[in-house]
């Protein structure tokens, strides 16, 4: 029997697949999340903090005694994650199914979907979409005190540069629980020819700079990386023009809207469709 091919389409999670969770989170625990972002992280940025660190850092100080998120677990993230399912953009589910069906049509090709994210991982497996759905979730992580049950530790800090070496493992073949048990094993070589997931079979969507090292990486190796921004809002539209299509890091910029007359969602499922066609035409020069 032929090796199958695996086509992976890896999404960033906030404001790519829904609106930010983690300012969703903080809202409903009553915290000014303008303040929370812009004058709290940034005060820990300006003393050397890395960004993702800042905020981790201040929502595991949250969680202890007389804090805001005091009592925050695991178990709570999770809960608040089922309402996840509810807020994604228009036509992802679909999407999903479309893209698995395109692949069920050609022998010996599968497509999977990854999400690589600096957000709270316990909180977006709380979706159910996401559960049923992704082969893998790759994201940040916080530590459970021990003694109390609470999310007071850094167990897990992705930042942009975090994040290619997740684009590597799904590339390598690498399984999450793998990863974690030796988070050496990317760098063990791997031949060309060998490593499950081409990046040329990478379809990479992402909204913000934390992506840009995933998009320079896929449009250097031959993949295809697809960009989100929000059309209502001038800074949004500002950044995708500046730090994304001026330096021909995407292959364009588009709405978060997902169904199949969607401009993005047209775009995922042709790009989809059309390294299914060149997996055939492969194997029928083999």
């Amino acid at each position: 029997m032929a090796r199958q091919e695996v086509i992976a389409v890896v999404f960033d999670f906030d404001d790519t697949l829904a609106p930010d969770t983690t300012t969703m989170l903080l809202r409903e625990h009553g915290i000014d999340t303008d303040h929370f972002w812009k004058e709290d992280v940034r005060v820990l940025v300006d003393q050397g903090y890395d960004q993702a660190v800042a905020w981790l850092t201040l929502v595991s100080e949250y969680a202890r005694d007389g804090g805001p998120l005091e009592g925050l677990s695991n178990e709570v993230l999770a809960g608040f994650g089922r309402r996840v399912d509810e807020t994604f953009y228009p036509g992802l589910a679909a999407m999903l199914d479309d893209l698995q069906s395109l692949a069920s049509a050609t022998r010996d090709v599968h497509v999977e979907f990854y999400i690589i994210s600096g957000g709270l991982k316990e909180l977006l497996e709380g979706s159910q979409l996401v559960r049923e759905r992704f082969a893998g979730v790759y994201a940040s992580q916080l530590g459970e005190d021990p003694s109390t049950g609470r999310l007071t530790r850094l167990k897990r800090v992705v930042t942009f540069t975090e994040k290619t070496r997740y684009l590597f493992e799904i590339n390598k073949g690498i399984e999450p629980a793998e990863s974690l048990a030796n988070p050496y094993l990317v760098n063990q070589e791997v031949r060309r020819e060998d490593r499950r997931v081409p990046f040329e079979n990478i379809v990479y969507v992402g909204d913000g700079l934390t992506d840009i090292p995933c998009f320079s990486l896929l449009k250097a190796s031959g993949g295809t990386p697809f960009g989100v921004f929000d059309p209502g809002r001038e800074e949004s539209a500002k950044r995708a023009f500046l730090q994304f299509l001026l330096p021909d890091r995407v292959i364009g910029m588009h709405a978060a809207k997902y169904g199949p007359t969607d401009e993005l969602g047209a775009l995922i499922r042709t790009a989809v469709q059309a390294k299914i066609s060149d997996s055939a035409v492969r194997k029928a020069q083999a």
